[in-house]
């Protein structure tokens, strides 16, 4: 049995990595034992011993003693493997791998590519020139012009951090005193970027990436989202309900889109990577971010057949994947329906209550 040491686990999409490894076939519950660290005790997952057997507290990951308790862990458990999830962790374990004082499997981009795309206004500003990404323009909460901003994105205008998840930031600003309004109450956020409203479907195009190789890609379409009415923008990151869908489109612009931004940032792919599309009002998808990360619908997209979490632990410890590649497809119609630390449940949409 190999230790897996998995980070971030107050979070949602941790859990859900190791929840879509319980739920893959061929008994791959049975290899794997999961360790939970977070750097807040209250933690849910710290104590959720259907998914972890051992846990712990560490230090927030850009305090001086994050490492040394790392290693401290990962000698103890003699783990075999990290799961690093949060974004602000991947950057840290990206740009300081070499602080490990064990070697371990890890699944990371390199730090070039996962600064890169962290941040969204960076991306975009590399995209600029192609087809790929909305119009754009970065707007410093101390010095912006807001006429120039509906003169190059439009009005309305979609307003977010330009770093961050769960919709940080993020409302639609129809008028210049909502958007002195909005910057105002976020007053934590030192950077947004502005982009063209765009009304149509909220896709992902999740891409699997081992040594420059891409193995494993699944789309789904983010429709609801949890406690969605307390956030203004609607948006809170955590789908409650979405579509699995079959969208080749979307693989293959994510592909060239990927394969450009490591070729212009001399990096080689490498690590699960959320390519974030929403369809402007001609039906076109545009690129609005990239997660370095899996994100929290992993177990939901898991359970209609795409289990990329196990896929991903599979080819860490045995080196290889039958297929080499496979572009996962669904049955039509599926749907997900997820809740706070619940299952996700996965039927057909025509046969949701209340249909006609």
């Amino acid at each position: 049995m190999k230790n897996i040491l998995v980070t971030g686990v107050g979070g949602p999409t941790p859990r859900s990595f190791v929840r879509a490894v319980q739920q893959s076939r061929g008994g791959d519950s049975e290899r794997y034992r999961f360790i939970g660290v977070d750097c807040n005790p209250l933690a849910y997952g710290l104590y959720d011993r259907s998914l972890f057997d051992e846990s712990y507290i560490v230090p927030r990951a850009d305090h001086e003693g994050y490492w040394h308790r790392i290693n401290e862990i990962i000698e103890k458990e003699e783990i075999a493997g990290a799961v690093v999830l949060p974004e602000v962790e991947v950057l840290e374990w990206a740009k300081n791998r070499d602080k490990l004082t064990h070697d371990i499997h890890l699944h990371i981009p390199e730090y070039n590519l996962a600064n890169t795309l962290v941040n969204k206004h960076r991306l975009h500003e590399l995209l600029g020139d192609t087809e790929w990404v909305p119009r754009f323009r970065r707007v410093t909460p101390e010095n912006y012009d807001y006429a120039a901003l509906e003169r190059e994105v439009g009005t309305p205008f979609w307003i977010r951090s330009t770093e961050g998840s769960s919709g940080l930031g993020s409302l639609k600003i129809e008028s210049e005193s909502a958007l002195a309004q909005w910057i105002s109450i976020n007053g934590g956020v030192k950077e947004f970027i502005a982009t063209e409203y765009l009304a149509g479907r909220n896709m992902a195009c999740k891409m699997l990436y081992f040594s420059g190789r891409l193995a494993r890609t699944a789309c789904a379409e983010r429709v609801e989202y949890i406690m969605a009415k307390v956030a203004p923008s609607g948006i809170t990151g955590n789908t409650s309900f979405g579509r699995l869908i079959n969208e080749p489109q979307l693989v293959d612009i994510s592909e060239d889109t990927l394969s450009y931004i490591s070729g212009e940032v001399t990096s080689e792919l490498n690590g699960i990577f959320t390519v974030d599309f929403k369809e402007d009002a001609a039906g076109v998808p545009k690129i609005t971010e990239i997660n370095i990360r899996h994100v929290a619908f992993t177990s939901s997209i898991a359970a209609g057949g795409a289990n990329l979490p196990a896929d991903t632990l599979e080819m860490l410890f045995t080196g290889e994947l039958t297929p080499e590649r496979i572009d996962y497809t669904y049955d039509e119609g599926l749907i997900f329906l997820r809740d706070v630390d619940s299952l996700p449940i996965i039927m057909k949409e025509n046969e949701l209550l209340g249909q006609s």
